[in-house]
């Protein structure tokens, strides 16, 4: 194991189920270097969720990184988890004694000292168990299971909920977010299976929410209106920071695999995922990690949207009972 490992940086400049599934080797790193600081590279939408964590000590804007502005942070070690051609030769000439990175990337060979192989593409692990893979060269070989990955998640610095946001809860009911686009970063389930869940879910047991940001409540505004009216819309109208809380505070989310699925499981808060059978972006390997998260997904071998995804059979054969029967029966657990 690397002695005096003060300060270590994580990279991952992606999306933010990407950041969140990231989160669990900060809390592997602060259980066996606990003395160490522990600082986040993001893009500057994935703060939030970032200070959000126990085990983060401090979040690096990478829009906007400087060589000067690295070098600033004095880091022992950096590990790239998603490659990024221009924070990967900054850390070099920052002089970072230790540089993680995958050979899956031909700019790691003259940027990175410890090259990790690690392919992703062809990954039959979760994506969480992926990121274990960079933790070798600190002398970390620990790599949890799904379920115990979620102990190292450490989100719990939560922003307080305005009382306009919370006042909107019923605490006599469930309080259920659905969650229907993805930014086109998933595969999605039909507005129409979202309809008929709705319509399902018993008035005087569920208060429904949907969400989305500003952009796909736009989309989403024709389809909105033909709801009941006790259907409340919350698109775009918290911050990231807020709509955390607002999540922290719910019951249950149903939604694709996008980030709000993931922040849901993170909070320990019931989580149904609804998936294709597509790799690899089926749930074996984006699968929403909590102790009360769950997925959805056909048993079936599948590819035929892969060039259409807008036109994904396989995720729509899932129907909205099936959705109220897993929740239910996570609840059903819950309250044993």
């Amino acid at each position: 194991m690397p002695n005096n490992l003060k300060t270590i940086i994580i990279s991952r400049t992606d999306g933010i189920g990407d950041v969140i599934l990231t989160l669990p080797i900060c809390g592997i790193i602060k259980q066996h270097y606990p003395d160490a600081k522990i600082l986040f590279i993001g893009r500057t939408y994935t703060e939030p969720i970032i200070n959000c964590c126990e085990h983060v000590d401090g979040f690096i804007n990478a829009d906007g990184l400087t060589l000067e502005k690295l070098k600033n942070y004095h880091a022992d070690a950096i590990l790239h988890v998603f490659p990024n051609k221009l924070i990967a030769s900054l850390s070099k000439q920052a002089g970072i004694k230790l540089r993680i990175g995958t050979t899956n990337r031909i700019f790691h060979w003259t940027t990175v000292n410890r090259l990790v192989i690690l392919s992703r593409k062809n990954a039959t692990i979760h994506e969480s168990q992926l990121n274990c893979n960079l933790l070798k060269p600190l002398g970390i070989t620990l790599c949890p299971s799904i379920i115990g990955m979620a102990k190292y998640y450490g989100l719990n610095k939560f922003e307080p909920l305005e009382e306009r946001w919370n006042a909107m809860f019923d605490r006599t009911k469930i309080n259920i977010i659905l969650h229907p686009k993805s930014n086109k970063s998933a595969r999605e389930w039909s507005l129409n299976n979202y309809s008929e869940l709705i319509r399902l879910l018993p008035t005087k047991d569920y208060k429904v929410f949907i969400s989305g940001s500003k952009e796909e409540g736009e989309l989403l505004k024709e389809w909105i209106t033909t709801l009941p009216p006790e259907t409340i819309d919350i698109t775009g109208k918290m911050t990231l920071s807020q709509f955390i809380s607002f999540i922290n505070k719910s019951n249950l989310l149903v939604a694709a695999s996008t980030g709000p699925l993931h922040i849901a499981a993170s909070c320990g808060r019931v989580a149904i995922g609804i998936f294709p059978p597509i790799k690899p972006i089926n749930p074996t390997r984006w699968q929403p990690i909590g102790m009360m998260a769950g997925y959805l997904c056909v048993d079936k071998k599948c590819s035929a949207c892969r060039d259409n995804p807008q036109q994904c059979h396989c995720i729509n054969e899932i129907t909205p009972q099936q959705v109220i029967e897993k929740s239910e029966n996570i609840l059903a657990n819950i309250k044993r």
